[in-house]
């Protein structure tokens, strides 16, 4: 029991349907169960992302889930990190798992999201860091996508056309997949006349907010053995860790970092640490990488975690976007899925829709878009209150 395998894994397109969230996720869960040619009745755990946004069943996603499935007096669990709460709940799961205490466990994440950006929730609570970050200061999430922006800009010398070549290649990436929700290669043109909406980040340097569900089915490997193993995977890490003291990378609602005089820098800057929890526990490094699915909330953010992951050094990311590495055909390919930037959020499923990517990926299933060899895969993505999530898959 020292393993675990992704038997299945489905998704329900992302878009915006106006449908509750739940049927969503009952797709994706269905889609994953016929992948992995097991049936509900096979599953003994069932783990969930919350949804904020969508009442009480969204706070409680694993018992909505399972009414939905059709009750079986399944174990339940309901978990919600922000944009990380997929990954949350496919490590609870794991550890389910890893404990001997279930075979088969069934992961989902579905959201229902509003129109426009993302906006507070409702009610007076001038004690909550979100709230006070909108009524206060009015930080959306576009602002905080533009800080980071800016602070690369001023650091490296990024410039917005280093950003729009982001948009490009991820919509080139996108185009032929048929759960992306924007599926239109961009120019750089196009782009430049796209309306601004944070200085200096345009309409489509930002991810938009989405509709969708994605769901994995994982097994212990003394289980997943007695199966027919040609598509079976290794999920090798799952790395939730938040920042150490002082955290000194601004991390929206928080809106100051902590102070870096009274004590020493930590020895990675928290999103340096989210992958490297991860390659430790995989037993790999980037130099292994045969793709990356990193979190291009905005154009910017995705040259970030270039850094973050540990492709390029420092500064070092806008001449690895030019050179071609992450581009199919490149050393790495990033987001070739087409990222949020044809996916835009469905928050709780995110994490797990970046897995699915990673398993069609390593199972050579990916079509137009297939990486040559994948054996190899990173996810990594960081949800707001210091939560980080990194997903390593191996054939």
């Amino acid at each position: 029991m020292s393993d675990v395998r992704i038997l299945g894994i489905g998704m329900h397109p992302w878009g915006k349907w106006g449908r509750p969230f739940a049927e969503y996720g009952v797709v994706a869960a269905r889609a994953a169960l016929a992948d992995a040619g097991l049936a509900m009745t096979d599953v003994d755990y069932l783990a969930a992302g919350n949804t904020m946004r969508n009442g009480y069943p969204g706070y409680v996603a694993g018992s909505t889930f399972a009414q939905a499935l059709g009750w079986s007096g399944l174990p339940v669990s309901s978990s919600y990190a922000a944009c990380a709460s997929g990954a949350v709940a496919l490590d609870t799961a794991r550890a389910r798992l890893l404990a001997g205490q279930s075979d088969v466990a069934l992961v989902v994440g579905a959201d229902t999201a509003p129109k426009g950006f993302f906006g507070p929730l409702p009610g007076e609570r001038p004690e909550d860091p979100d709230w006070v970050r909108f009524h206060l200061l009015g930080a959306t999430n576009p602002t905080y996508f533009a800080l980071y922006a800016r602070r690369r800009m001023e650091r490296y010398g990024a410039t917005p056309k280093d950003f729009a070549a982001v948009k490009v290649k991820n919509s080139r990436h996108g185009l032929t997949n048929p759960n992306a929700r924007y599926r239109k290669v961009f120019t750089e043109d196009e782009i430049a006349e796209s309306p601004v909406v944070a200085d200096p980040l345009r309409l489509v340097d930002i991810c938009a907010t989405s509709d969708g569900a994605a769901a994995v089915v994982l097994a212990r490997d003394d289980v997943a053995a007695r199966r027919e193993q040609g598509r079976q995977l290794r999920l090798a890490a799952v790395a939730t860790v938040t920042p150490t003291y002082p955290n000194t990378d601004l991390d929206l609602p928080d809106i100051a970092t902590d102070s870096g005089i009274g004590a020493p820098p930590p020895p990675r800057p928290f999103r340096d640490a989210i992958a490297a929890a991860a390659y430790e526990e995989a037993g790999v490094g980037p130099d292994e990488l045969s793709c990356a699915e990193v979190y291009d909330l905005s154009t910017a953010l995705e040259l970030d975690w270039y850094e973050n992951i540990g492709l390029c050094g420092a500064g070092e990311a806008e001449a690895l976007l030019h050179s071609g590495a992450t581009t199919l055909g490149g050393r790495v390919p990033v987001n070739p899925s087409g990222g949020l930037a044809c996916f835009g959020e469905a928050i709780p499923a995110q994490a797990l829709a970046q897995v699915c990517e990673l398993a069609t990926q390593l199972r050579g299933e990916a079509g137009d878009r297939q990486v040559d060899g994948a054996t190899v895969g990173l996810a990594i993505n960081q949800g707001l209150f210091g939560h980080g999530s990194c997903t390593i898959v191996t054939r």
